[in-house]
């Protein structure tokens, strides 16, 4: 048997859910002050449902009349039904389609999340059709609304694991195709603000966890299934997933011109082969470990960000036992590894 839980566990999907989108009351403030209706552009993807959602809450709780649109493939119907269940209004569209942009309702208020990480080595061309050319095609068509762009830590180069992570003025020097596609990204929303007259925040996320996927749930797979756990990337930062979307509704009133930037991430330098052991104690489970430690990892300082929206309201311990519980249990997983380990920017 593990180690005693502490916590209460989230036993359902219906649960975790409702827990990532019921907003605080930093959000619904902001929501009353945010003129206009939002289009989420990449509302079908790993975050973009539970922050669609959350969207929608914020504005019903702020007791304010906003149109909340989620564009998206929409590849799985039932993203899209259940969007539509809590009030999103959801357009289906390949936005990299001809005239998919120009049919797209103008919105005051954009949120951008669409982007492509694996699979880029060997086909090149998706990743850069989708991080920077249709992130032009965005900037263009929305130049007069505020746009919160979502970007990577992995613009940033490797710093040691004890300086306390790349801080938003630390020059960009990205690794690999995938981190170089983000930052092409970010310069093409630069010139919409520069340019064209759009207002935008580059959101620097680095990395977001929750039970069904991220980072923790990796490592946690692992113990669990007594497979060996990859120390090549021995540090990473995380932060719970609920606190990254109301943090990137928020920043729609910092958008500016030029760009503003925000890295958005825990305080913490998580140290993976400690996690590991901390699942192992909850899982009854002995890690095993592969590889050793850098000296240097992708690491971000996130201390603008608590300092403007205030410390997560979700600790590392208490996604760590949350996570722990959940996989010992069967939950829910969305099958998409972040194969954090990667150190040559390879994905």
């Amino acid at each position: 048997m593990g180690a005693p839980f502490t916590i209460e566990p989230i036993r359902t999907v219906e649960d975790l859910e409702d827990r990532l989108t019921t907003p605080g009351p930093r959000l619904v403030a902001s929501m009353r002050r945010i003129e206009g209706d939002m289009s989420i552009l990449g509302a079908g993807g790993k975050m973009g449902p539970t922050l669609s959602r959350l969207a929608a809450r914020g504005a019903q709780a702020a007791g304010v009349e906003k149109r909340i649109i989620g564009v998206s493939r929409f590849s799985d119907p039932s993203v899209r039904e259940r969007l539509e269940s809590y009030g999103v209004e959801t357009i289906q569209s390949d936005l990299l389609e001809p005239g998919a942009i120009e049919h797209l309702p103008e919105t005051p208020n954009v949120i951008f999340m669409v982007g492509r990480k694996f699979g880029s080595t060997g086909a090149e061309w998706a990743t850069w059709s989708n991080n920077v050319f249709l992130a032009g095609l965005v900037g263009r068509r929305f130049r007069k609304s505020r746009i919160v762009a979502f970007s990577s830590g992995n613009i940033y180069p490797f710093v040691g694991v004890d300086s306390g992570g790349a801080t938003e003025a630390t020059p960009a020097a990205p690794v690999g195709e995938y981190a170089m596609s983000c930052l092409g990204r970010e310069r093409l929303f630069d010139y919409a603000a520069n340019e064209l007259g759009a207002r935008v925040l580059h959101l620097r996320l680095n990395y977001a966890v929750e039970l069904r996927y991220g980072v923790i749930a990796d490592v946690a797979n692992l113990v669990w299934q007594e497979m060996p756990v990859d120390l090549k990337m021995g540090h990473v930062n995380v932060i719970w997933q609920g606190y990254a979307n109301s943090v990137a509704l928020q920043c729609l009133e910092l958008a500016a011109s030029p760009p503003a930037i925000l890295n958005v991430s825990g305080r913490e330098t998580v140290s993976i082969r400690r996690v590991a052991e901390r699942l192992g104690e909850l899982m009854g489970r002995r890690p095993r470990f592969e590889n050793e430690e850098a000296r240097t990892a992708l690491l971000s300082n996130a201390g603008r960000c608590h300092e403007r929206f205030g410390e997560p309201d979700v600790d590392l311990d208490t996604v760590v036992q949350w996570i722990a519980h959940w996989t010992m249990h069967g939950g829910e997983s969305l099958d998409k590894p972040t194969h954090f380990q990667v150190r040559n920017g390879r994905f």
